[in-house]
């Protein structure tokens, strides 16, 4: 993966949220940088609202943003809807039903686009619902196969709301083994890319595995092998 994925706690296009959307756009490399809201996610929300509200967020932000207006699985294997992602620098999937977000993109073409884009060096941006599907599981209700983009990772969003040491006895018990699971505060982020994951906005990213944890703060980095190991 040549590219880079940016994990988001949740509460995206909102004040506060500047420094880190900042460093996701920064990620492209590029001066005005091509963005596209994906709302698959909210598809039973308003999906028209988060577009708009990501587009014009993104916009004063120095982005060339729009929105892809991808909905339902039909649209998800629609290669015409899809024909902007060949020239997009970031895409960017807004929070919602992960379920729903993970069953859309499984098996479709626009998971292929997401590879591909990936592979030529572009920005994968989730928050919250988009987040979770990006990792090898998901816990939703119960613990699911998600996308596997980032192999050996789960995402638990919103973490500024949870207690580390409540959260690692629970996944102590319920969590697939040799998991790594990022809890991400709301206007926070990871920035995954080879080897490094480093935690951008304004809150921290609490990393669990075997029965411990360890919280990192804005700026600062972990790598998945050293790090993890290490956490006492």
């Amino acid at each position: 993966m040549a590219g880079v994925i940016a994990l988001v706690g949740g509460d995206e296009f909102r004040p506060g949220c500047e420094p880190m959307d900042r460093a996701i756009l920064d990620a492209a490399g590029v001066e005005s940088p091509v963005l596209l809201v994906i709302p698959t996610a909210a598809a039973s929300e308003n999906p028209s609202k988060a577009v708009d509200n990501g587009v014009s967020y993104f916009s004063k932000l120095g982005a060339s943003a729009s929105g892809l207006m991808v909905l339902e699985p039909a649209d998800a294997s629609n290669e015409e809807l899809l024909r902007p992602i060949d020239s997009a620098d970031v895409l960017y999937f807004t929070g919602g039903n992960p379920a729903h977000l993970l069953a859309t993109l499984e098996g479709s073409l626009l998971l292929q686009k997401l590879k591909e884009s990936l592979d030529r060096g572009g920005v994968l941006a989730g928050s919250s619902a988009g987040a979770m599907v990006m990792g090898s599981w998901m816990r939703f209700r119960m613990w699911v196969r998600a996308l596997d983009l980032i192999p050996r990772v789960a995402v638990l969003p919103h973490h500024e709301r949870s207690e580390p040491a409540d959260v690692t006895e629970e996944l102590s018990a319920s969590a697939p083994q040799d998991l790594v699971v990022l809890g991400i505060d709301g206007k926070t982020g990871c920035l995954a890319g080879e080897g490094v994951r480093r935690v951008i906005g304004t809150g921290s990213v609490t990393v669990y595995h075997g029965g411990h944890w360890r919280r990192f703060g804005v700026d600062e980095g972990f790598d998945l092998g050293a790090d993890v190991s290490s956490l006492t």
